[in-house]
């Protein structure tokens, strides 16, 4: 049992240094950042007015425009969020039209102008030019009023009246409401289900890109040091490496149990999102399972490095594969059960994220949650025995990194 006292010994050792305690902290405040900052940045409301310049080549949009723009944003004291300056009175051709606008914006007259073409009943094609033309904001607003005032006009020459027409359009607002299984409602929005799947994935990555560092360092500077062949007159091998990787996933265990209490606190407090406590184990499964698998490969894809330099380059090939469905989380909530979604689940490297982001989502199928544990048990254990095979011999190798021939001849050494 000498691996208990390796495993040991790496937990108490790592956990009292000030790198572990100060990321137990700052992890959680950057997945919190991640995940709130943007929103309360996008749900700013504007508390200075902005001059919007307007080039109205129909000769009948500009007014309304400007009319129906102070009814919809106001700021804090009553004043219209947005004031238009006409552009049309610049004169000359549409060229040096636009030359003047341009230079307005440049000189910070304006913070940007419209141009609406004498075509825009037909093509609904609008231009706006800025400097920041990624104010999504300003885009959509003026986009969607320009859009109305077009259809007003439209009625009134048709010979309806919009405002009639409008009183009797609704607002329809969808409330949407999550069916578990067994036929039980509960409210979930978007933000609740997408971040109650998101988060897992996020802790994973944090904890695979730290404790994976941890786990390929610690043997890099064992065998730097030489330490590594002292270990090994104490105990075999293989206690040596299930001790480091049991010592060092205890300690990422122990980070997350303290980020899902820090987690649960908040819930309770803010009346955010929950997660049935079944759904928590079946996670936690593919989470735990996740990780060792994760720390396996780290573990024989380290051993054999000598340097640090080569160690961060492990570390990150390994860890790209946990962007991957970062980036598809979101087609992924919007179809969990879609075919490409299915069969990259069953990759066991992207297995742990994509059930971590589907079983929020939408619960998959019996067959699909058994056979994913199944497989990615055997390759957990598959990878734990090849990591094993490679860590005995590589641990004592100095020098030239082996190439995947002699990779090969060491796990076939008995």
């Amino acid at each position: 049992m000498k691996f208990l006292s390796v495993a040991q010994w790496e937990f108490l050792e790592k956990i009292k240094s000030k790198a572990f305690l100060i990321s137990l902290v700052l992890l959680p405040i950057i997945m919190v950042g991640f995940g709130v900052l943007p929103g309360v940045l996008a749900s700013q409301t504007e508390d200075e007015k902005t001059v919007i310049g307007i080039i109205d080549e129909t000769g009948r949009l500009a007014d309304a425009l400007d009319k129906r723009l102070r009814e919809k944003y106001e700021l804090g004291d009553g004043s219209p969020v947005y004031e238009l300056r006409d552009l049309g009175p610049l004169g000359g051709d549409p060229e040096q039209r636009r030359a003047l606008a341009n230079a307005m914006v440049s000189e910070k007259e304006i913070e940007g102008y419209f141009t609406i073409p004498a075509t825009v009943y037909d093509s609904g094609a609008v231009e706006y030019r800025s400097e920041n033309a990624g104010n999504l904001r300003v885009i959509e607003r003026f986009g969607r009023t320009i859009e109305e005032v077009i259809m007003a006009a439209r009625f009134s020459e048709r010979g309806y009246d919009p405002s009639v027409i409008k009183s009797l359009m609704t607002d329809v607002d969808v409330r949407p409401i999550k069916l578990s299984g067994s036929g039980d409602e509960s409210e979930s929005g978007f933000l609740e289900t997408f971040f109650s799947a998101y988060i897992f994935i996020m802790m994973l990555m944090f904890l695979v890109l730290t404790s994976g560092q941890l786990l390929i360092r610690s043997v890099v500077e064992e065998k730097s040091n030489r330490v590594i062949e002292v270990l090994l007159s104490s105990c075999s091998a293989n206690d040596l490496m299930v001790g480091k990787i049991l010592g060092l996933s205890g300690l990422g265990l122990f980070q997350v149990f303290v980020w899902l209490i820090i987690g649960a606190v908040l819930m309770l407090k803010f009346g955010s999102f929950s997660i049935p406590l079944d759904h928590v184990l079946l996670m936690m499964m593919y989470f735990v399972l996740g990780y060792l698998l994760y720390a396996a490969i780290f573990v024989g894809a380290g051993s054999p490095v000598t340097t640090e330099q080569e160690a961060q380059q492990i570390t990150s090939y390994v860890s790209l594969t946990l962007v991957f469905p970062i980036v598809l989380a979101v087609p992924a909530m919007q179809n969990p059960d879609s075919t490409l979604i299915q069969v990259l689940t069953f990759v066991p490297l992207l297995t742990p994220a994509f059930m971590l982001m589907r079983i929020p989502i939408q619960m998959p199928a019996t067959w699909e949650i058994v056979l994913t544990l199944t497989i990615l048990l055997l390759c957990t254990v598959g990878a734990m025995w090849l990591a094993g095979r490679i860590f005995r011999i590589a641990i004592l190798v100095y020098g030239k990194r082996p190439t995947l021939a002699e990779l090969g001849r060491w796990i076939r050494t008995p």
